[in-house]
């Protein structure tokens, strides 16, 4: 059986941008293929390529005969005045159904959805169940293989756990652009990642995305390992080189051209093992007040109905709580609520004197016109950071973009680019409460690790909404869950909010959040749900299996730090002391970070 996509030797440049050269791309049936890579490596690009919408410079793509594909893009939209039945119905029409089989398919596909109204215009929905209509679209089509870009965006918990079921059911191939690393391990059966650092361009490997990451890193080694011959090669025929032999000889001659390749190979090699990480560094104001935002008895309501009833809830410095609940259960209108643009019906909220709250919306309201310099430093050609004047160019290529680009509209970066520019501007206000509302949309993988580091790391309060349940579980110390219905509940993770909204996310009596003055650590398992334990995820129990080299490291850093304190020469230069001091410091606190990691891994081991 022929594959039923077949992309071969495909090369795609925008401009002086080669985003692939010479791919080659191969779908099979069965296979549940999770397409990654850093952005603007042409993920979205290779998939309208694979669909038909776009073309390349140079390759070709074969479908199988009579084989169907389908195509969900990132942002769906539908045209005014059609409704939620209308949609479905003149997708099957076109699709190979019977006739006759039409009407129970629409009727089995609107179940399977969940649709709470079938008449509703489907260009009013909202953003999450605009794109279930999509999925469902394509899928009520019975296609071959399923294109999905980045399909988890715009979905809440509930939607993605239920496209994890809608795709574990169905037989279709599928190619899907995600970054959500739980997904991905729940659907996949492979991983493509599509990076420039591969000198095929990318690195594919079967089995779920934990196997990826465990071949990936054999790979890299192998690769680093064959990077340090060529470097010891080359340098052995440079010297030769050096002599001025010459080509006076045919084995002479071939020597020097044989010299001269493997320079050019040393070249690219060197290009391809050159990474960049978004330098992404958020800023606290290092007030010294504990108690920053007091919550008593809140009530707010929206258009007669009740988002939030008798809430109460205390943030404090360390404090990085997840806000999780369905789609219009109340999250953002919380989050405003914080920051005061929104007025709460009954009862206070008190705020620190002087309280600095930094908001980022997930509407990410900027002008796509205006261009990245000016995104970037709004009013000149430098920004301030940590009290230091950083020019934009330097400031740029801090979150990997190039000096070229500086001069571009915003409106021809990729996603992940613009999400770049809104985390840079973000980081110049120092915060002492820290309010992110979906901030991974469209975020890379490499990017999201320094994004968690960073949080981690953030003194202040944090409040966090994601639909990204990895990021959820690494970094926050609670989880307050919202039911939809007013009501919320406090617990250690957000298995536990699962749970409860499985069994009927009845609200406990008093229906209350305790206010808590306790540290992160404290706060991470006071929970109205003690008792319930959970299994370690697979990224968990990774990080468990390497915990014990991870704290031998963190000593071995803090014993090197104290015997550099103890070391009369350094003693004796304010300067070399000043720094010893300072990784003293910061070994003890990794020490202390890893000890405490190392304990919550060992109960949820148990």
């Amino acid at each position: 059986m022929p594959p039923v996509l077949n992309a071969q030797s495909l090369t795609k440049r925008f401009g002086a941008k080669t985003l692939f050269e010479g791919l080659s791309f191969v779908v099979d049936e069965g296979d549940r293929i999770g397409l990654i890579g850093p952005n603007g490596t042409g993920k979205s690009t290779l998939l309208a390529v694979l669909a038909g919408r776009e073309d390349t410079d140079s390759g070709e793509v074969a479908v199988r005969k009579r084989a169907r594909v389908a195509y969900v893009v990132q942002n769906s939209e539908f045209a005014s005045g059609v409704d939620v039945r209308g949609v479905l119905e003149a997708s099957v029409a076109t699709s190979l159904v019977a006739e006759a089989d039409r009407e129970q398919r629409v009727r089995q596909m609107l179940g399977r959805v969940g649709f709470p109204d079938e008449s509703a215009l489907a260009s009013s929905l909202s953003g999450g169940w605009r794109k279930r209509l999509a999925i469902a679209e394509a899928v009520i089509g019975e296609p071959d293989v399923l294109l999905l870009d980045e399909p988890t965006n715009h979905l809440d918990l509930a939607g993605i756990e239920w496209l994890e079921e809608l795709l574990q059911q169905e037989t279709f191939a599928v190619v899907v652009v995600s970054h959500d690393r739980y997904f991905l391990e729940a659907v996949t059966n492979t991983t493509v990642e599509l990076n420039r650092m591969y000198a095929s361009g990318s690195f594919r490997a079967d089995g779920p995305y934990s196997k990826f990451l465990e071949q990936r890193e054999m790979h890299l080694e192998a690769a680093q390992k064959a990077h340090e011959s060529l470097r010891n090669q080359v340098k052995t025929e440079v010297e030769w080189l050096r002599r001025g032999p010459k080509a006076r000889t045919t084995k002479s001659k071939a020597r020097i051209d044989k010299a001269n390749d493997m320079i050019a190979d040393l070249v690219a090699s060197n290009a391809r093992t050159q990474k960049g990480t978004a330098g992404i560094d958020f800023s606290a104001t290092g007030r010294q007040t504990k108690r920053l935002v007091e919550m008593e008895g809140v009530q707010c309501e929206l258009g007669g109905r009740v988002v939030l009833n008798n809430l109460d809830l205390l943030l404090t410095n360390g404090v990085r709580l997840g806000l999780v609940g369905p789609n219009g259960s109340g999250k953002t209108t919380l989050l405003r609520l914080l920051t005061g643009e929104l007025e709460q019906t009954a009862c206070t909220i008190q705020r620190a004197a002087m309280l600095r709250i930094v908001y980022f919306s997930q509407l990410r309201e900027i002008d796509p016109s205006i261009t990245l310099r000016r995104a970037l430093a709004p009013e000149g050609d430098s920004v301030v950071h940590g009290g230091n004047v950083v020019h934009v160019a330097t400031w740029a290529a801090r979150f990997l973009f190039s000096g070229e680009q500086l001069n571009q509209p915003l409106e021809r970066l990729s996603g992940g680019e613009r999400a770049r520019v809104l985390i840079a501007r973000l980081m110049l206000q120092p915060a002492d409460v820290l309010l992110l509302d979906e901030p991974t949309n469209d975020l890379d993988i490499p990017t999201l690790e320094i994004l968690e580091q960073n949080l981690l790391e953030y003194p202040g309060a944090l409040v966090l909404v994601t639909h990204d349940r990895y990021m959820l579980d690494r970094v926050s110390t609670a989880v307050l869950g919202l039911n939809g219905r007013g009501d919320a509940e406090r617990f250690a993770d957000y298995s536990q909010w699962e749970q409860w909204m499985r069994s009927g996310g009845e609200a406990s009596s008093p229906q209350k959040i305790p206010a808590s003055t306790k540290e992160p650590s404290e706060a991470a398992s006071t929970s109205s749900v003690t008792s319930q334990k959970r299994r370690l995820s697979y990224m968990e129990q990774r990080e468990w299996d390497g915990i014990e080299a991870k704290v031998h490291e963190a000593e071995q850093r803090l014993a090197r730090a104290e015997r550099d304190l103890n070391d009369p020469a350094i003693a004796s230069d304010a300067k070399r002391l000043q720094a010893a001091l300072s990784e003293q410091s910061a070994a003890s606190f990794a020490l202390h970070e890893v000890m405490e990691r190392w304990a919550l891994l060992a109960e949820l081991a148990g």
